[in-house]
């Protein structure tokens, strides 16, 4: 594969420079937009950033199907389908099957005697993707609705046929390549994040409870049952849930505060180092350390307050994500829709306590086996992102001309 040399300015800022023999129409000359209802008995379909056109119970879908599916659009394979609002998230696509899908989206029957495939890559590439947010007006945070109108004067670049077949026949080739190691690296996420599970609760599973949780602590403070007042340029952070996962502490993800509401949702005590933050709902049983003194309860959020005579934050914090503790708060959890652990139940949660000498050996072991797991999960994760940017790239050269794939076996 190398670098093509006739490249010319394809008239088009975001897509740039093309092939020179390549030529591109318009989307409206290729697609004619069809709304066709009242097929209740297809299939479902929906249209996903990472995937395309696919059935909609082949990956995991939050949007619930309507009672009345006689108002979702029928599609045919080599049908054009587009998510209006998340076009510019890279949700469209050539329809390989034939289904049924949202009556929000916009669904164009084919008009031409080009490769479905290439069409396919192409219009779900970075360069069109970039075209698409250009084309889009936003309507709320995270959502713009792409300009119909822009939308079917959108030009879509065209190589000879022939050439269409062999950029669709490496594409589906070197991205199923990368595609497997990245399935690998998940994998091999999945058994480093059993093994650390093992190793963590390997420690207290054996372990016979002596006391309950609030013995451990000087006080458990729940959060005020109010939304905090948001200020932009806020020097302090309410915690959300959204704070708090696997233990770790994620920055940015809470609210920004006042000075003067930072106390105000305190009253029942501040935060300190060495303190434990709990979540008890959406979702229940995730812990990290007070990771500094600037924060205060956001909704649905604990503050474990450490008796430090007894007990080692840390210690405490490890013990939570146990499955002996977890399986506490899972049994003992009300709520119909969301499990939430209430107060008592916390308080009560069965532990085991050990001396403090004990209880920091622990934490001290504890930490050096899982930042040896922590590190090979980190570099795993980064693998996955260095190839899914490459597969991104790879997808934008071949589909663009920058790269001549012609010869390539």
């Amino acid at each position: 594969m190398t670098p093509r040399t006739d490249l010319v300015d394809s008239g088009v800022p975001w897509l740039g420079r093309v092939p020179a023999g390549w030529k591109s129409k318009p989307l409206w000359s290729m697609f004619e937009r069809i709304k066709d209802v009242d097929h209740p008995e297809e299939q479902m379909l929906s249209v996903f950033r990472d995937f395309g056109v696919v059935a909609k119970d082949s990956r995991n879908n939050l949007n619930k199907t309507a009672e009345n599916r006689s108002i979702y659009q029928l599609v045919h394979p080599g049908w054009l389908v587009a998510n209006r609002m998340k076009a510019w998230q890279g949700s469209v696509g050539i329809s390989s099957l034939r289904g049924i899908v949202s009556g929000h989206y916009i669904c164009f029957a084919p008009r031409h005697g080009e490769d479905n495939r290439y069409l396919n890559w192409l219009l779900r590439s970075t360069a069109y993707t970039n075209g698409y947010g250009l084309l889009s007006r936003g309507v709320r945070i995270g959502q713009a609705e792409i300009d119909n109108d822009q939308f079917r004067l959108m030009p879509i670049l065209l190589p000879p046929v022939q050439e269409q077949r062999a950029i669709a026949d490496y594409l589906d080739r070197e991205t199923a390549r990368i595609d497997t190691l990245i399935e690998e690296q998940r994998r091999l996420i999945e058994l480093l994040h059993e093994r650390r599970h093992s190793l963590v609760d390997g420690v207290f599973d054996m372990k016979r409870p002596n006391t309950r949780l609030q013995n451990a602590c000087r006080d458990v403070v729940d959060c005020p049952h109010t939304t905090p007042e948001v200020t932009d340029d806020g020097a302090y952070e309410a915690v959300r849930t959204a704070s708090v996962r696997n233990g770790k502490f994620r920055s940015g993800n809470g609210l920004p505060v006042s000075a003067e509401v930072w106390k105000a949702r305190n009253a029942g005590g501040a935060p300190s180092i060495g303190d434990v933050l709990f979540t008890r709902e959406a979702p229940a049983g995730e812990a990290c350390m007070v990771p500094n003194e600037q924060i205060c309860l956001g909704q649905r959020m604990v503050l474990l307050r450490i008796d430090d005579a007894v007990c080692v934050g840390e210690f405490l914090l490890w013990q939570i994500y146990s499955d002996r503790v977890q399986d506490h708060f899972l049994l003992s959890a009300n709520g119909s829709t969301v499990a939430n652990v209430r107060l008592p139940t916390l308080r009560t949660t069965p532990i085991w306590l050990p001396s403090l000498a004990e209880q920091r050996q622990i934490v001290s072991y504890l930490e050096e086996q899982t930042v040896k797991i922590d590190k090979l999960i980190a570099e795993a994760e980064r693998f996955i992102e260095l190839s899914k940017e490459r597969r991104s790239a790879l997808i934008t050269a071949a589909v663009t001309g920058q790269v001549d794939v012609r010869e390539v076996a």
